[in-house]
């Protein structure tokens, strides 16, 4: 069974950058759609950015030219590297797995919805503030 690990969050300024990592373990990564969403306090659900099996990529429109998700196939972990960090972007970031098929704005989201994941992680705080 696919379980995911999220890692890297934690307390950066303004400007600064941080990359988070997804660990999965239990099947390969490289067999779903893996996406990162993140929830600020009394926010919706946001997908953040995802990237599918064949190795495509996707970013909501509030990250593009910042936010890059890429994918360690070997260490079987998916990464979000955040640069240029606004208190906007604070929240907690979850990575989740679908096996979703489609193209990946199929649904008229930058990434598919989030009823179409099984397997989802804790999250991790983001903190953006100086």
């Amino acid at each position: 069974q696919l379980q995911l690990v999220e890692s890297g969050g934690g307390l950066v300024e303004p400007g600064g950058s941080l990359r988070l990592s997804c660990a999965a373990s239990g099947w390969t990564v490289d067999y779903y759609v893996i996406t990162w969403f993140r929830q600020a306090p009394e926010k919706e659900l946001e997908g953040v950015s995802c990237i599918s099996a064949a190795g495509n990529t996707n970013y909501a429109d509030s990250v593009k030219g910042r936010f890059s998700i890429s994918r360690d196939s070997a260490k079987n972990t998916v990464y979000l590297q955040m640069k240029s960090l606004k208190p906007d972007d604070a929240a907690v970031y979850y990575c989740a797995a679908s096996l979703w098929r489609e193209p990946l704005s199929y649904s008229g989201t930058p990434c598919p919805p989030r009823n179409e994941y099984g397997t989802w992680g804790k999250g991790i705080l983001v903190t953006v503030s100086s």
